[in-house]
């Protein structure tokens, strides 16, 4: 990945409906050129996708909660099962395993404490969970999807 690659990706991570013409002027290439390296990044596997992201209060999902899962299962069979049935719960938007204390985090977006608290009877009916605890944000400090392309490996 070049300079005109990163330059590609900083301004379709702000904003991808920039027309390929601006994008081409930005980085300093032609139309074609630009439009080779975006099929190129997409083939690659750079870029996953081209998505709207959403205000979660003004679509009525204002509640960001962090569940924290431990378990006392670590075979591949519960893994896939595990896996499976979380990926599952359509308020579960980031699901990750963890090292450490905690096997795996959760990032929800709920209406509500109820809301919430619907999912988390869907956590505890799984077997093999030993822990799920939980935190509710307060306030969002900062949240970007752009990644820091000034950081990323050459």
């Amino acid at each position: 990945m070049d300079k005109f690659d990163r330059g590609i990706l900083e301004v379709l991570q702000q904003d991808c409906t920039v027309a390929l013409g601006v994008v081409a002027e930005r980085v300093g290439l032609s139309n074609t050129a630009c439009w080779r390296r975006i099929q190129k990044l997409e083939e690659q596997g750079v870029i996953t996708a081209r998505v709207a992201l959403l205000n979660p209060q003004r679509i009525g999902l204002p509640v960001t909660v962090f569940a924290f899962v431990r378990t006392s299962q670590h075979n591949v069979e519960w893994l896939a099962d595990f896996h499976r049935r979380v990926g599952e719960i359509e308020e579960v938007v980031e699901f990750y395993r963890m090292a450490g204390v905690t096997d795996y985090l959760l990032r929800l977006a709920v209406p509500d404490i109820a809301g919430y608290d619907t999912v988390y009877k869907q956590l505890i009916q799984i077997p093999g969970i030993a822990d799920v605890s939980s935190s509710f944000a307060m306030e969002r400090i900062k949240h970007t999807t752009a990644l820091p392309l000034s950081k990323a490996a050459h």
